[in-house]
C-alpha cells in the first residue's frame, strides 16, 4: 500500500496576497479556489511537476500565519530556480553549496520558510 503526501496546509494572513505570491512570483499552479461560505475559503496551489500541493485559505487551520514548518522543494536546476525567483522579485538567498545539496532560501509574505534544493547526486535532479 502506498502512502502519499499530497497536501500541506500553509497558514497565511491574507489569502489573496499569498496566492499572488505563490502563483505570480514563485510559479505555482493555481489548482482550486473556492469560497465555501463566509468563514471558509480553500485555495490549492501546486509547484510545477509536484505530486504534493499546498493549501492556503480562510478557516482551514488554527495555526498562526507564518508558522508552517520549514518546507522544501527539490529542483533539477538550482541556477534556473534562483534566476526565476530573483527575476520575479522574490527576496531569496544566494545559492548555498553544501555537501548534501545546493540550496536557495526564501519566505512568503507571512514568513513561512522555504528551501529550494538541488541534489547533485540524483539523476535528473
Amino acid at each position: 500500500m502506498d502512502w502519499k503526501l499530497e497536501l500541506v496546509f500553509v497558514p497565511v494572513s491574507d489569502v489573496d496576497r499569498a496566492k499572488d505570491f505563490y502563483v505570480n512570483k514563485v510559479g505555482f499552479n493555481a489548482d482550486y479556489d473556492q469560497r465555501v461560505n463566509e468563514n471558509l475559503r480553500f485555495v490549492q496551489l501546486t509547484p510545477p511537476g509536484s505530486a504534493c500541493s499546498i493549501a492556503i485559505g480562510q478557516g482551514l487551520s488554527d495555526a498562526a500565519p507564518g508558522t508552517a514548518p520549514n518546507l522544501q522543494i527539490v529542483v533539477s536546476d538550482i541556477q534556473k530556480a534562483y534566476d526565476q525567483l530573483k527575476g520575479n522579485g522574490v527576496d531569496c538567498s544566494e545559492i548555498e553549496v553544501l555537501d548534501w545539496g545546493h540550496f536557495v532560501y526564501f519566505q512568503d509574505p507571512d514568513g513561512n520558510r522555504w528551501a529550494v534544493q538541488y541534489i547533485p547526486s540524483r539523476p535528473n535532479g
